[in-house]
């Protein structure tokens, strides 16, 4: 007998947890995420939702004629096509707030690893070098008197100054618009900050304005004692202009969870003593992605209930 149920196309990977979840109230179509959609037209015809983690694009999207709603996994959907969704009135969510913590944990731990090379010290003891050759070697540099840029306050960064200030840094800021909420300085251009703090944080979305936003004079302006820590996305910064600054000493270190070409890392990154290399881990703790998995659900089910998506995406519409 046909499953009468809504449809939800699922492209690709995605939390397990989603599509058990899911199951328990629509049909899923699963196929896998490639260049074309491998659905047959009466398949196309059924989808009325999208989870996806990753890319949707305009393309897929006009494929589908009665699509109302695409969940995506994750706080950032700069892979979903929102003007092709919106053009529509497709409804897209995203996974907000439910992350913030984790991101912003890690980050912390991403800066004093880079600062104090803790994950070296670890490697020496692990290896028996603290028995045969004696202590590691002193950290050069130490998170002690800096001054913090943070560049894109917003939940995320604002949780990441929040845990900052026990530090006893400065902490400075730049976004389009100054908050009123806050009492750290603001700058209106990336430069004008990197030319007064001394690290760095990014955690901006990807948008137009943001690719090679961190290029070979925001690093100059960084300085030689400067810190870069990138937990937002791999296409704010120019990696050839960083691979060259941390290796001639325009900057002192940096600490990535994110890159421009995923999971390809730049060997020479790889190489390079003064960088801290996280596989995009930010989120990803059994908990947090549970929390993620279960918005994207979540909204799903609220959208095919009540016509309202939990946590739409400011591009996209929602009905009255």
């Amino acid at each position: 007998m046909p499953d009468s149920r809504v449809a939800i196309l699922v492209p690709g990977r995605i939390s397990p947890r989603v599509t058990e979840r899911l199951s328990e109230r629509f049909e899923l179509i699963a196929v896998p995420h490639g260049t074309e959609l491998a659905l047959s037209p009466q398949e196309a015809e059924r989808v009325r939702g999208v989870a996806v983690s990753g890319q949707l694009t305009a393309d897929w999207i006009a494929k589908l004629p009665h699509l109302e709603m695409i969940a995506s996994f994750g706080v950032g959907y700069d892979g979903v096509d929102v003007h092709a969704a919106a053009a529509r009135g497709i409804v897209v969510s995203n996974t907000p707030d439910v992350l913030n913590d984790e991101v912003a944990d890690t980050t912390i731990a991403l800066l004093l690893n880079t600062v104090r090379q803790l994950p070296q010290a670890e490697t020496w003891l692990r290896q028996g070098r603290w028995a045969s050759e004696g202590p590691f070697p002193l950290s050069p540099l130490s998170l002690k008197g800096r001054h913090v840029g943070i560049h894109g306050l917003g939940r995320i960064g604002l949780e990441i100054a929040r845990r900052l200030e026990p530090f006893k840094v400065r902490i400075s800021y730049c976004t389009r618009r100054p908050r009123t909420d806050v009492s750290y300085a603001h700058f209106p251009t990336l430069l004008g900050l990197a030319e007064v703090v001394d690290v760095l944080i990014s955690i901006v979305p990807k948008t137009p304005e943001t690719i090679g936003a961190i290029d070979a004079d925001v690093l100059r302006a960084l300085g030689p004692r400067g810190v870069l820590i990138n937990v937002g996305r791999g296409t704010t910064v120019d990696e050839p202009a960083l691979i060259a600054a941390l290796k001639n000493g325009t900057i002192a270190a940096a600490g990535l969870d994110v890159f421009t070409n995923e999971p390809q890392v730049p060997k020479e990154l790889i190489d390079l003593p003064n960088v801290s290399l996280l596989p995009h881990v930010a989120s990803a703790s059994v908990p947090t992605r549970n929390a993620m998995a279960d918005l994207v659900v979540d909204n799903l089910i609220s959208w095919f209930e009540t016509g309202r998506a939990l946590t739409p995406v400011p591009e996209t519409p929602q009905k009255a």
